[in-house]
């Protein structure tokens, strides 16, 4: 049994604390049951599919791929590789690598000379006159005196209309007019009559008077019916029509036999005035100062036509006038040029490229435009040395026009450019021209067939001193000698 602890109880005296037992507890052992051990299980081993087999198979079919490639392509890498990382071929230790072939070019020479400045622009050639033949009366063409294409001059005859009609309404109104003219010789001496009598107070004064309006009446009459006998002779002359301007008859509209009609908007035909004419063409607002600056100094500024391309020249003329305002949409002003055009070139309504020349620049330094060459950080050339060598120079350029292009500094007048086949080069490469290849290609052949000449060509003939030919002779001395014809005994 478990004895039980004593209770405390309260002690009254100190003394009493002395006697009294202390208690001790007794110490219990328990069994602490033990934790289970821990087991590390292997992980599985990861299991093949067939997605992995494919991975595989790709990995080494890229690896032998990459490998093969390499190989192939060593020449291009492996010189690069080595040098970048200081590789030596065993056997290569000192040993020059074979000079590069000369690159072939095109060469220019530097040139100091005016250079022109012009200012291109889209133009379209504009007549100063045309003129659509119209008819004014009305009847049938009975006879048509241009050809096509004509140039006609102005007065020139080109067609009639039937003009019977008009020949009768004029003898209509000349009968009127003779007619009304005997009228008023008849009131006319009546009218005396009457002014003799009424001095004898004869007849009234109311007489008098109605005759005198009636003679004014046949005077008003008579020239009403002159003006009908002028305008049946207008109506005559518009029957016959002429040539208002002077120029280029186009296509014939209405055929011969045909009724025209006064005003028809058809029109017999189109003459447009081609000597001269005129191109309106636009610039851009920013060269209104370049164009205006000349024309204030009563400076007289040229202007060339070319077609679409800018390869021929079709015309030149002059500038003729500028335009009051710029057009705020495209941001252009519009110029008007004149041109002789003697030869034809300029029909109007053609599209043609202008070049107005605004300045001329002395003594520049020019080079072709394909000889100038923008990298990242300058504009250069490259330039021909004594030694068939290039050297890279920075330049500054100016003006391009066309395909020369100004330099400001950098280039000496003389020196030689390269303008074709700048991709291949680089500073100190050699070159060669055109030129310098057939050359070399001439003295091969011209050394080819010297040495084929001189091959098929006997030996020369040894001389005597008298000039006779010095070759072995027989006894007889009518030929070789018997050895050499094949005898026995020769050598």
């Amino acid at each position: 049994m478990i004895s039980k602890p004593p209770i405390a109880r309260p002690v009254s005296s100190p003394e009493a604390l002395k006697d009294r037992p202390v208690f001790t507890p007794e110490r219990v052992e328990r069994s602490v049951p033990e934790l289970p051990k821990a087991t590390v299980t292997p992980p599985d081993e990861p299991k093949t599919t067939w997605w992995g087999a494919i991975l595989t198979l790709l990995f080494w079919l890229i690896v032998i791929g990459l490998g093969t490639g390499g190989w192939f392509y060593r020449e291009t890498w492996w010189p690069r590789f080595a040098k970048q990382f200081g590789i030596v071929e065993s056997g290569a230790a000192g040993a020059k690598k074979p000079a590069r072939p000369p690159v072939p070019v095109v060469t220019a020479v530097v040139q100091q000379k005016d250079m022109d400045v012009f200012i291109n622009g889209l133009g379209t050639v504009t007549a100063f006159k045309t003129v659509t033949i119209r008819s004014r009366v009305e009847g049938e063409l009975v006879k048509v005196a241009f050809v096509e294409g004509q140039v006609v001059e102005e007065g020139d005859f080109l067609a009639e209309i039937d003009k019977r009609l008009f020949e009768v309404q004029l003898q209509q109104a000349q009968g009127q007019l003779a007619r009304d003219e005997a009228t008023l010789k008849s009131a006319d001496f009546t009218f005396k009559r009457y002014q003799e009598l009424i001095l004898s107070k004869s007849i009234t004064a109311q007489q008098v008077d109605e005759q005198r309006a009636l003679v004014q009446q046949m005077a008003g009459a008579i020239q009403s019916d002159q003006a009908a006998v002028e305008n049946a002779k207008l109506q005559l002359v518009y029957c016959h029509i002429t040539a208002p301007i002077s120029g280029r008859i186009g296509l014939r509209l209405v055929d011969q036999g045909n009724i025209v009609r006064a005003n028809d908007p058809m029109g017999l035909a189109v003459i447009t005035q081609l000597q001269p004419i005129s191109l309106v063409f636009t610039i851009p607002q920013d060269d209104i100062s370049r164009v205006q600056k000349p024309q204030n100094n009563g400076q007289p500024l040229s202007v060339d036509a070319y077609d679409r391309d800018f390869k021929v020249k079709l015309a030149s003329g002059k500038l003729l006038a500028i335009d009051n305002q710029v057009d705020s949409t495209t941001g252009t002003v519009r110029l008007k040029a004149v041109f002789d055009n003697e030869d034809g070139m300029l029909f109007p309504n053609q599209f043609v490229n202008a070049r107005l020349l605004v300045d001329t620049k002395r003594n520049a330094i020019v080079v072709p435009t394909s000889a100038v060459q923008r990298g990242p950080n300058s504009v250069f050339v490259y330039v021909v040395q004594e030694d068939d060598t290039v050297d890279q120079r920075t330049v500054k350029v100016g003006l391009a026009e066309g395909s020369e292009t100004s330099i400001v500094s950098g280039l000496e007048p003389g020196e030689i450019v390269v303008t074709e086949g700048i991709d291949k080069l680089q500073p100190k490469a050699s070159i060669t021209t055109r030129e310098k290849e057939k050359e070399k290609e001439r003295a091969k052949e011209a050394a080819a067939e010297k040495k084929g000449s001189d091959e098929k060509s006997p030996d020369k003939d040894q001389k005597t001193p008298d000039g006779t030919d010095a070759k072995p002779m027989s006894k007889d001395g009518k030929g070789p000698p018997e050895n050499a014809r094949g005898k026995k005994g020769s050598t």
